[in-house]
């Protein structure tokens, strides 16, 4: 079994969920006491968003190479960073590395590729929605159609993920705002949703949409496994 690497801590929140999810996905393949093997480096997320907001993208991912280096040192075999909107320092964080950077785009689109959707709508951050390098990512690798909400939704989006689902707080008003805001993508055309941040899976869920949803946080942990197992007999064998 290969160590996964972990950058973890924004938010810690849904670094917990990555936590959880890798060794559930271990266990159920490998069974028994089996564990994933996890070197985990964890930042302080109030210096993160104050880069992110302030543009500061050089030094964000001078940051993130810094805690890639320490993870590896730690004897990681693959990389994962536990947020989408620091893919933005996708390429500079590959390029310091030894071990591969697990994409976090890469599963999301292979997924809604193999469902046979054209068009899918983005909900993340901010950033996230407004740039293009995980929207770019995804429809290039799979020839889709990405969309996001307008300016007022994409706002809300945001807003809940900084001050609610980073903080730990889902609120039943928040989560009905979703709700139209995923509404009004599938109006659009959008044949599937893409939660494009790992908190929003801690709010949002299946029963929350009337088309499938593609949480980018269980997706980029399954391929995780996938790759950190290769070779190994799953419990059955």
């Amino acid at each position: 079994m290969k160590t996964i690497g972990l950058i973890g801590g924004m938010s810690w929140e849904s670094t917990a969920t990555y936590y959880r999810r890798l060794n559930e996905l271990v266990k159920a393949r490998l069974g028994g006491l089996h564990s994933a093997r996890i070197a985990l480096y964890s930042v302080d997320f109030h210096e993160v968003e104050r880069l992110q907001s302030q543009e500061r993208w050089k030094d964000a991912a001078a940051l993130m190479i810094a805690a890639a280096q320490r993870v590896e040192h730690a004897g990681a075999d693959l990389l994962l960073l536990c947020t989408n909107t620091m893919h933005r320092v996708a390429e500079p964080l590959q390029a310091a590395m030894r071990v591969p950077l697990v994409h976090i785009g890469d599963p999301v689109a292979d997924a809604v590729h193999a469902s046979g959707l054209r068009c899918v709508g983005l909900l993340g951050t901010r950033f996230t929605m407004a740039a293009g390098f995980l929207r770019d990512r995804i429809a290039h690798r799979g020839d889709l159609r990405v969309i996001v909400p307008a300016a007022a939704d994409r706002e809300r989006v945001d807003r809940v993920i900084f001050e609610e689902l980073c903080q730990g707080r889902q609120r039943a008003e928040s989560r009905a705002a979703y709700r139209r805001i995923i509404a009004q993508l599938v109006h659009e055309g959008a044949q599937g949703i893409i939660l494009g941040c790992t908190e929003i899976g801690l709010l949002i869920r299946d029963r929350d949409a009337t088309v499938p949803l593609f949480d980018t946080t269980e997706l980029h942990c399954a391929r995780a496994v996938e790759l950190a197992l290769e070779g190994e007999p799953d419990a059955s064998g």
